[in-house]
């Protein structure tokens, strides 16, 4: 630790360019400290992407490498790239710099070089250090030469899929792995996060497609179909996927009930290594997947087969078994663990009208859960599905297919406000159901004690309630008959507790659901776990299945003594990659998905949809924008032999102290489209210099070779603008970059020795040669290379689309 009165013997050099480097390289020859900070991923700054150096043309790589490598292995300095300078407070001698690093995502230590990660990595952006015209991987180097020689990964943030899926897979990452046809690749991403892929890909609300930043230019992508393509591929393989088991922990755990969340939960919970039993009351397994979603949704055969793989890792489930009646909740509690509570909401909720209790209603859940477990249930011709959820939807849908001829919607709200999946209110309207609006039903008509009819009052929509829907207002005086033979209310559902009694010490709260904590999904009860519906109230499969997975970590930690909820509080709002621009990319319109035909579908519980082919699904899959560059599909993190890859770094601070600073951060290069009448940014044709030189650079784009970006054609004549951007009280720049000059005169020398047809024009306002012998540089270039030199500035470039040639509009000083 530095004394009060002490200076510090150590320098901070502000940027790794050759400035940078030789100002260490000369401090650390002489016995000091150097930290060389640099904000990029590695050291050289633009003098890495020179071809050919001013005045010699040396080979600039040449130069460069040998000072890399000694700066590199000199003791005396510490390379810290990814770093920015936040703040520098103190007085000359003694100063202390706070630091920023930007996470790398790659542990420098670790990482040998050998390229495995970037050979794997399915997303391809533009490379930066060629100019952005070529194209390079997520996981990349600049060069082979870098220093440092590891590999670096961009992200721009957390995908706005990922972010807004309740399981936060890494959607990106499995629909660019599909972009790829690396489908088996994509499934077991999306296992590692979600064991429903297949009920998935078919039923879920796809939160995720409302995020996507797709749709901002066109339509999201269908992210949900894609995900059941490879789902279907593993189903209809020669064998399934069935994930690696940790070694048996020795502990058991019990689930209450098998439906989403509890075969979730026993599924990750199976997978490091517990003995886990699920106790279920129904006949089936699934829950509510399997007696609450109609087969033409959900094909009983496809669960069964996803459920299999789950029996598969040793989960045993035992069907007709209902706690608190076969075996006590105060049982289970001793003989297990833990236990995880998941048993659904399969009760449904009253109507509460006069009449609800005739021959002819019968409530949503029932009549769905009836019809699954194979009985016949005629409710007559006249049908009323009461509700606007996802269970009145497959309620009037399945009415319709087990022969009732008029069958109808009754909704107190306007279709904007119905919470039923848009493509299940299309595909009902598709199949002939009417819906009627701005109703609600006062009380069950009847005759004999069985239902002819239901008198409904009408609504009108006044402001909105908790939930955010405009609050439905009776119209007082409005009230009419609606004559039905079956009355089907679907207005919610509630979850059976029966089983957990007062003396089980488990909290009940007023909603009757399950108290539980929401980030580790303990109750009150040490050992006692509980989520899904049960917890939340009636809500998505895939919601339950994050409840399950969140579940299983915590009983995973608590049966390992381990602080259940450190490290697991995170806001999925920050650091959302949703910024980008995406004013320039093209439309494409989204893939069909296919259907059977409405007339087709009404008298038959075949499933609706047919789903993608391998160039549909792969079509589809390339619509994405990888707006978050890194797809996190973690195929870098299997490739790399020395474990180098984390994707869990975080950004962080660090303070060094040193007693001088030497910023040599270099310069910015100006953006040429802003001088809009040069068509920079416009016409392919018109480069940078600094893209040129990459252009002439051997390890560049295109390895050393004069050629037209537009076509890939060797160009006879090139122009060369001088003073864009500088002594231009427009663009802010009114003084001379000083350097210009005779970097046009050696990229236009170094031109022709590549191309020897070339005729390089220079337009100048004056040649600043103000260096030893930089006019016979510039004699040089005229005489022996024939390069012309016109003092003007040109007005305007136009492209000539025939052609992609390029008029340059100028008057010269004649």
């Amino acid at each position: 630790m530095v004394k009060d009165n002490e200076k510090v013997g150590a320098v901070m050099v502000v940027g790794a360019g050759i400035a940078g480097i030789q100002a260490s390289l000369d401090l650390a020859n002489s016995g000091m400290k150097v930290y060389l900070v640099e904000n990029g991923i590695s050291i050289g700054g633009v003098m890495a992407q020179l071809d050919k150096t001013f005045p010699t043309n040396d080979c600039s790589a040449c130069i460069l490498s040998p000072k890399l490598v000694e700066v590199g292995r000199h003791p005396n300095v510490t390379i810290k790239t990814r770093r920015t300078v936040e703040s520098v407070e103190g007085e000359p001698g003694k100063f202390k710099v706070k630091l920023t690093s930007a996470p790398r995502y790659v542990n420098l230590d670790k990482c040998t070089g050998c390229g495995d990660c970037a050979n794997v990595c399915p997303i391809t952006v533009k490379a930066a250090f060629n100019g952005d015209l070529s194209e390079r991987k997520a996981i990349y180097r600049h060069f082979p030469q870098a220093i440092p020689s590891g590999f670096a990964i961009d992200k721009l943030g957390t995908s706005p899929c990922k972010a807004n899926c309740p399981t936060h897979i890494s959607v990106q990452g499995y629909v660019a792995l599909i972009a790829e046809g690396k489908f088996k690749e994509a499934l077991r991403l999306i296992k590692q996060d979600n064991p429903f892929p297949i009920v998935c890909g078919r039923v879920c609300n796809h939160p995720c497609e409302t995020a996507c930043m797709r749709g901002k230019v066109d339509e999201p992508i269908d992210i949900m179909h894609l995900k059941r393509f490879v789902a279907d591929l593993d189903l209809n393989g020669d064998t399934r996927y069935l994930p690696e088991k940790k070694e048996s922990k020795g502990k058991k755990i019990a689930v209450v009930g098998a439906g989403p969340s509890g075969l979730t939960c026993a599924y990750y919970l199976a997978i490091e290594g517990y003995e886990v039993v699920v106790y279920e009351a129904l006949p089936v397994a699934g829950g509510w997947m399997a007696v609450g979603i109609p087969e033409y949704r959900l094909p009983k055969d496809v669960l069964n087969a996803e459920i299999k793989v789950i029996q598969d890792l040793g989960v045993k489930i035992y069907l007709n078994t209902r706690i608190g009646r076969d075996i006590s909740f105060e049982k289970l509690k001793s003989d297990f663990d833990a236990v995880f509570i998941g048993c659904g909401t399969m009760k449904s909720s009253k109507l509460n009208i006069p009449g609800e209790d005739m021959q002819g209603v019968i409530h949503g859940v029932d009549y769905l859960m009836q019809i699954n477990l194979g009985k016949k249930v005629a409710l007559g011709d006249r049908v009323a599905v009461i509700g606007g959820g996802n269970v009145a939807m497959d309620a009037v849908r399945t009415a319709v297919r087990t022969g009732s001829k008029n069958v109808f919607i009754l909704y107190r709200r306007t279709r904007a406000e119905m919470p039923a999946s848009p493509e299940e209110i299309e595909e009902a309207i598709e199949e002939g159901i009417e819906m009627k609006f701005l109703v609600a039903p006062k009380r069950v008509v009847g005759k004999d004690g069985k239902v002819t009819g239901i008198e409904c009052t009408r609504m009108e929509l006044g402001e909105p309630d908790a939930s955010g829907r405009r609050r439905p207002v009776e119209i007082k005086g409005s009230e009419f008959i609606v004559e039905c033979d079956a009355i089907v209310p679907a207005i919610g559902q509630e979850a059976d507790l029966s089983f957990i009694t007062k003396e089980s010490g488990v909290s009940i709260n007023k909603w009757n659901n399950v108290d539980y904590d929401k980030v580790t999904y303990a109750t009150n009860v040490p050992g006692v776990f509980s989520g899904g519906d049960v917890v939340t109230g009636p809500q998505t499969v895939v919601k339950a299945v994050f409840s399950g997975k969140e579940a299983a970590k915590s009983i995973d930690r608590y049966l390992q003594g381990v602080d259940m909820k450190a490290g697991r509080e995170k806001d999925w709002t920050k650091d959302l990659a949703d910024k980008a621009d995406v004013s320039d990319v093209a439309k494409v319109p989204r893939e069909k998905y296919p259907n059977m035909k409405p007339e087709e579908r009404r008298t038959s519980f075949q499933e609706v949809g047919i789903g993608f082919s391998e160039a549909q699904a792969i079509a589809e899959a390339n619509r994405c924008l990888a707006c978050g560059i890194c797809s996190e599909c973690y195929q870098c993190v299997d490739a790399c032999i020395a474990k180098a890859i984390d994707h869990d770094m975080k950004v962080e601070e660090e303070t060094i102290e040193v007693g001088a600073v030497i910023a040599s951060s270099g310069f910015e290069i100006f953006d040429a489209s802003k001088r809009g009448e040069y068509g920079y940014g416009i016409y392919k044709n018109v480069v940078t210099a600094l893209q040129f030189e990459r252009i002439l650079s051997a390890s560049g784009p295109y390895f050393g070779h004069v050629q037209r970006i537009s076509d890939g054609k060797e160009p006879k004549k090139i122009a060369f603008i001088q003073c864009v951007g500088s002594r231009d009280v427009s663009c802010d720049n009114s003084w001379c970059s000083s350097v210009c000059c005779m970097y046009a005169t050696k990229e236009a020398i170094i031109g022709k020795e590549h191309a020897k047809g070339l005729e390089p024009t220079i337009f100048y306002m004056d040649i600043r040669a103000h260096g030893k012998d930089f006019d016979r540089f510039v004699n040089r270039a005229k005489d022996e290379y024939g390069i012309r030199y016109i003092r003007s500035m040109p007005s305007s470039i136009k492209e000539l689309q025939q052609t992609n040639n390029l008029l340059i509009k100028y008057v010269n000083q004649d």
